[in-house]
């Protein structure tokens, strides 16, 4: 996978090295009022391998190669995305040669919908992890193949077939049959592997079959905006088309990390690299090798990240935590007591956020009891609940008409830039809103207001405020109005949109006009 991001732009960084000491501070003051001398920081040196070879010799007949078959028919069938490990290569030929017209005339035919199918071949990496012949790669290397090869270290080529894969993760396990058992790695530690530590990447980029490359752990915990348990392994060890599925080792020969993507400007490696922990892999391998996919502990809310401004509405100290947006009806939170609104700090007593909460409740069993820790209406108390397992597809209740409410038609909150009406029949069907909706409509958005600088858009549905529900013009305003007699400098506003649920914490001040 091969993410492109806008073009890098170089920062210079100086600073000042006296001696090699790494100054830490002023230091305390001595008992004579004279300051302490200032500390110096140093880690103990660790030796820089000499080389690599003994280890690269001993991991290479276990890796693979993966090549796969897809028949394409017509246009719309090929999978054209840009993480694309083995993209076609257009020829650069000069304009207006019949070299360009007749390539041009095939890939007309090509994309006609009419055309006969065609076979696509794509490459990339795996390791064997059993002698019996289990192979990990990812996800996206095999996806919609027709047929699976393995190409081991002796060219040895053997057929494949899916065992299991998991779309969250980009994790595939394979199966090969052999007459002898096969050359095989293992999983390590990766929590204990640090920013730092050396490792090698050994795959297939390009084609080019058992390529070894070094480097270290550059970060720890990215996210990289490509599923909801992004938590990868950065590192600078050069990794470039092909090299997907391929095992990340640390100095000990174990597998820390599953190489998967890549930033860069050009198609090739420019140092930022991504690996998938062994210690998420791990867990995901196992449960598809024994029931061929993946269950997730599931605890039945929408969180979202708590900010400083959310923490200043709700009466926290400090940003922390895991804001519940909304709680699945019967789902394990609800029969619980969580209710919207309440923050999530800590799961079986270890601090969470908007980002680490679905990862780690992901990794529970289904039916464990799981301990939080919440805060709930200024108070912190602790919850204990039953780990669900997170639904495949989540039904939406039948919808049910509300009653229209009553009231003013409108109120505009001018100096917030927006403005409210009730939610009618008309409003429903203009902005396509289901008949069991509650809530107040934004009608109106100022480009130049507040509003619009925290996110409100017209469509907009508010339901709460400050946890209370609004379903009027004038209870809105009244919850506003009752948040700034309390002296709150933040007012927290439930808010419905197309992507789902949210929390907008709007600083408070000015009037309202009906």
């Amino acid at each position: 996978m091969f993410l492109s991001p806008p073009p890098f732009r170089a920062i210079l960084l100086s600073g000042v090295l006296l001696g090699g000491v790494v100054w830490t501070g002023t230091g305390a003051a001595r008992a004579d009022g004279a300051p302490a001398a200032p500390v110096a920081v140093a880690g103990a040196p660790r030796p820089v391998p000499e080389s690599f070879a003994d280890l690269a010799a001993r991991l290479l007949p276990a890796v693979v190669n993966v090549s796969t078959t897809q028949t394409v028919r017509g246009e719309g069938d090929g999978d054209d995305e840009d993480d694309d490990d083995q993209p076609s290569q257009v020829p650069d030929f000069p304009r207006g040669s019949p070299f360009e017209k007749f390539f041009h005339d095939f890939m007309n035919r090509q994309t006609d919908p009419n055309a006969p199918p065609r076979r696509m071949q794509a490459l990339g990496s795996g390791f064997i992890i059993d002698p019996q012949g289990y192979i990990v790669t990812n996800n996206h290397v095999i996806r919609k193949a027709d047929r699976i090869t393995v190409t081991l270290q002796d060219n040895t080529v053997l057929t494949a077939r899916m065992i299991g894969h998991d779309d969250r993760t980009d994790l595939a396990l394979l199966k090969v049959d052999s007459h002898t058992p096969l050359p095989f790695v293992s999983f390590g530690d990766s929590d204990r592997r640090r920013v730092g530590d050396w490792v090698l990447a050994i795959g297939n980029p390009f084609g080019l079959s058992g390529t070894v490359t070094a480097g270290i752990i550059s970060s720890r915990g990215r996210n990289i905006d490509q599923g909801p348990y992004d938590d990868f392994i950065q590192t600078d060890a050069p990794i470039n088309k092909g090299n997907s599925g391929g095992p990340l080792f640390d100095m000990e020969g174990n597998v820390i990390g599953v190489n998967t993507a890549i930033y860069s400007p050009s198609g090739g490696s420019v140092g930022i690299g991504f690996s998938i922990p062994a210690n998420e892999a791990r867990g995901v391998l196992e449960q598809l090798r024994k029931n061929g996919k993946v269950s997730r502990g599931w605890l039945g809310v929408r969180i979202q990240t708590v900010t400083q401004d959310i923490a200043e509405g709700l009466g926290l100290k400090s940003a922390g935590g895991a804001l519940v947006a909304g709680v699945e009806k019967n789902g394990p939170a609800e029969k619980a007591g969580l209710k919207t609104g309440d923050v999530i700090l800590t799961l079986d007593g270890k601090p969470v956020d908007g980002r680490a909460l679905p990862r780690l409740s992901a990794q529970l069993p289904v039916g464990a009891q799981a301990r939080l820790s919440v805060w709930q209406h200024g108070k912190t108390r602790d919850v204990t609940l039953v780990v669900g397992a997170l639904p495949e597809t989540q039904d939406e209740p039948p919808a049910k008409p509300v009653q229209e409410p009553k009231g003013p038609a409108t109120v505009s909150f001018s100096d917030f830039g927006f403005s409210v009406s009730a939610l009618d029949a008309a409003a429903r069907q203009k902005y396509n809103l289901p008949a069991n909706q509650k809530g107040v409509l934004v009608n109106s958005v100022r480009e130049d207001g507040i509003a619009a600088e925290r996110g409100l858009k017209e469509g907009d549905v508010i339901t709460e405020v400050q946890q209370a529900e609004v379903t009027t013009p004038a209870a809105l305003k009244q919850r506003l109005d009752a948040a700034r007699k309390d002296h709150r400098r933040t007012a927290l506003l439930l808010v419905h949109d197309t992507d789902g649920v949210r929390w907008i914490p709007l600083p408070l001040g000015g009037e309202t006009t009906p």
